[in-house]
């Protein structure tokens, strides 16, 4: 069992209500907890709050692993330590002490999901008790009476020769109930370091440092949302397991069904009033879909065909319209859509696609299922940018 842990509080005085503020368009906390979701090694996430305003926030994106913990006021003033907010739930919850416990910190928003799960993986090896996240901080350090701490300055090594030291980011923290337990604090035994990129040491803890971290989030490809959102003109979707919920339906003369959402026709009828231009790409071949095609009134289908691949098709598709694959949106949720999901303006998928489609670089792990109107709630994003 892997149990995540955000705290996060209303009462922030350098930027009031921080972890709601919209960082690139999506509040700060949303960021780690749609990682989290994505990321199928962890089993629930519990966010920590005193606040109403927050929880309502968390609460209304409908989230599927997420629950809010209603953390006491002395744990949520100025000087309160974040592990007694910690062991507060963990009192509370009362849940097993195997259970793997990650603390998540919401002013890292750069963690993604591939972190996580790496992190687990290398927790679960056993080698270490606890283990913290750390950036290589190639910078000389020097004591205040004049001594080098990290290095020979007589033999002063080049920057690409010298190994560093690490620095603790602050992103996250693992290890288990029972050690936390034990030791009241978030490390304890052996502690393992997980190494994440450089530009993740930078956090949010003024004001100033809100369109640095938004600017290193666009810079580093974390975020494919809302400056590509404005630029698409292309949507295109894949059917089973996003317009449909991958399920094979029959009837008793054996005749195939498939169970669409009328949230995500209503989605396509948007993009097709706002003027964009909508098309199904779909490895399969059948009349229910030209006949779901149809009624949604779609500007392209293409079912069946498989040489060259639906990236083929998508390219072939923007050819006609002269734009380029940066102006075009897809979501797809399996294997056979990894390729067009890599090259598109804008990639996402469905909360339950397979773990090497979430894993993209910059793809948008949406919070709804196939068939749960996802698509919906992905044109609701573009919507809102267009």
């Amino acid at each position: 069992m892997v149990t995540a842990f955000i705290p996060v509080r209303g009462g922030s005085k350098s930027i009031p209500l921080k972890n709601i503020k919209p960082l690139c368009g999506k509040p700060l906390v949303c960021w780690n907890i749609e990682a989290l979701e994505a990321c199928n090694e962890v089993d629930n996430i519990v966010v920590a709050t005193d606040s109403l305003e927050i929880e309502a926030v968390v609460l209304g994106r409908n989230y599927h692993k997420t629950t809010i913990f209603r953390r006491c006021a002395e744990n949520a003033t100025d000087t309160s330590s974040t592990e007694s907010v910690i062991l507060e739930y963990l009192h509370k919850a009362n849940i097993p002490s195997d259970t793997t416990f990650i603390l998540v910190q919401a002013t890292s928003p750069f963690t993604q999901t591939i972190h996580f799960k790496q992190a687990l993986e290398m927790f679960s090896s056993r080698e270490y008790d606890s283990l913290l996240t750390c950036v290589r901080n190639k910078r000389f350090f020097w004591s205040n009476d004049g001594k080098s701490l990290n290095y020979d300055y007589k033999k002063r090594p080049r920057r690409q020769d010298f190994e560093g030291i690490m620095m603790e980011n602050g992103a996250f923290y693992i290890n288990t109930v029972k050690n936390i337990l034990e030791s009241g604090n978030r490390l304890s035994g052996k502690i393992g370091i997980y190494e994440m990129p450089e530009y993740t040491a930078a956090e949010i803890d003024e004001p100033d440092d809100w369109e640095y971290i938004e600017y290193l989030i666009f810079k580093n490809g974390i975020s494919q949302t809302e400056p590509r959102l404005k630029n698409i003109k292309l949507f295109l979707t894949d059917v089973d397991g996003v317009l449909t919920d991958a399920g094979m339906y029959y009837s008793e003369n054996g005749d195939e069904l498939k169970k669409f959402n009328t949230h995500d026709g209503m989605g396509i009828q948007i993009l097709r009033q706002k003027g964009i231009k909508t098309g199904i790409i779909t490895s399969e071949n059948t009349k229910i879909v030209e006949n779901r095609a149809r009624k949604l009134n779609v500007d392209y289908l293409y079912q069946g065909r498989r040489e060259g691949g639906k990236l083929e098709i998508a390219k072939e598709i923007c050819a006609k319209e002269g734009i380029s694959m940066d102006n075009v949106a897809y979501i797809g949720d399996d294997i056979n859509c990894h390729d067009l999901l890599s090259a598109v303006g804008v990639a996402a998928c469905p909360a339950d696609a397979l773990p090497e489609i979430k894993s993209i670089h910059g793809i948008i792990v949406l919070s709804k299922k196939g068939g749960e109107g996802v698509v919906r709630e992905f044109v609701d994003m573009i919507k809102k940018e267009i």
